[in-house]
Formats: structure tokens, C-alpha cells, sequence
């Protein structure tokens, strides 16, 4: 069970503020998906490495890896914050890549305006 606030709203309550929503990267996310994205990421190995917990070490699995996290707040704050700082963070760095991908290419303007003068103070245009 997660902690949605302090003010005690319950799990199916909506959001008062979307402020806070927006702010938090792990919001939406199941630990289940942190957990299976980062295994994909790094495998049992790389995790144990970087956080070392046993269950990640010894007989790891994702059913496992859930049962401990969800009991043990200082591991899943670890497993967050590595999440946070490595699978989120290529999220924004992809959806930025696909936004400026679908933009065109910016025609290149002609060195010399349509009364004849020089182009070569791009504001000119927007000051008469």
C-alpha cells in the first residue's frame, strides 16, 4: 500500500493539486514497473551492485524483489531513487529526442530580404 499524502485521501481519491502530480517522476509508476524496467536495464547483477540488498543477490525475482521492497521503506526508497535518476531520465532524454525529431528543418533564408536589403539583421523584418 503506498502513502498518497498526509492529509490521509484514499487511493481512489482524486488528486487535489496536479501540481504535485506533474513534479513527481514516480508518479503513476507501479513498483512493479520500476522493479521490471530496471532488471531490463541492468539485470540481477547490476542491481545488486548498485544497491545491495538479497534480494537481488541470492535467487532474485521480480515476485520476490515486491514482497521486500513493499515491507522495507529504506530499500524501495533506494530502488526509487535509482529508477529516478537512470530510467526516468532516459524517458525525458527520448521524448526529447522524438519531439525535435518531428519538427522540420528550418529553411534557410535568402541573403537578401524583398526591398533588396541585406539580410543581415534577422529582427529587421518585425521593427518596421
Amino acid at each position: 500500500m503506498t502513502d498518497n499524502s498526509s492529509t490521509g485521501s484514499s487511493k481512489n481519491a482524486p488528486s487535489s493539486g496536479t501540481q504535485g502530480a506533474q513534479k513527481d517522476p514516480l508518479h503513476g509508476v507501479s513498483l512493479e514497473t520500476i522493479v521490471r524496467e530496471l532488471e531490463q536495464r541492468f539485470g540481477w547483477d547490476g542491481l545488486a551492485q548498485r544497491i545491495d540488498i538479497n534480494c537481488f543477490k541470492k535467487d532474485p525475482s521480480v515476485k520476490s524483489s515486491l514482497k521486500f521492497l513493499r515491507k522495507t521503506p529504506w530499500a524501495r526508497s533506494k530502488v526509487e531513487t535509482l529508477y529516478v535518476r537512470t530510467c526516468s531520465a532516459q524517458k525525458g532524454k527520448k521524448q526529447y529526442a522524438d519531439k525535435s525529431a518531428k519538427k522540420p528543418a528550418r529553411k534557410s533564408s535568402p541573403s537578401q530580404t524583398s526591398k533588396g536589403e541585406s539580410n543581415s539583421d534577422p529582427w529587421a523584418a518585425h521593427r518596421e
